[in-house]
């Protein structure tokens, strides 16, 4: 067994699609980056990157490589999830917490959780997705922006 933790955060802006998770939301900002600035999706990638002991999501799509730009960050975590599969590995489960004072994300949770699990190739009964408020509290209370928590444990396949 081998356990990995991910980090991410991306700026709200005016003129971006909000996309978390796979899903895209609603709402009159989206996420800054240089690929989709899926948050979630980000923060898992580098769960699945550092429980493998293969660095994190910049050393693998680093921003700024044209490559890139604008690029889903489901076409991300496939190629996670075939770089883990190539390296014998399989996911035990995810789980993983958006910080967002809005929108709520508790509607879009299910569909999130489909998105993710059909990347990896897993069921969606292995990911949990919470959404968290900071009551007012920081950057993402002030509406600034969304940060996303995640931990993966994986383990060899047979």
């Amino acid at each position: 067994m081998r356990i990995g933790i991910g980090y991410d955060v991306h700026k709200l802006k005016k003129g971006r699609k909000l996309i978390v998770g796979g899903v895209t939301i609603p709402h009159v900002k989206g996420l800054l980056g240089w690929s989709d600035g899926d948050v979630l999706l980000h923060a898992i990638i580098d769960a699945v990157i550092g429980a493998m002991g293969e660095g994190d999501i910049g050393r693998h799509f680093p921003s700024g490589d044209k490559t890139y730009k604008g690029i889903s960050s489901l076409k991300l975590l496939k190629f996670v999830a075939e770089l883990m599969r190539e390296r014998g590995y399989a996911v035990n489960n995810i789980d993983s917490t958006v910080v967002a004072e809005e929108p709520k994300i508790a509607p879009y949770i299910e569909k999130m959780r489909k998105s993710i699990a059909e990347c990896l190739e897993i069921s969606p009964n292995l990911i949990n997705i919470k959404g968290k408020t900071e009551e007012g509290l920081g950057f993402t209370g002030r509406k600034i922006g969304i940060s996303a928590y995640a931990i993966c444990m994986i383990h060899k396949e047979i």
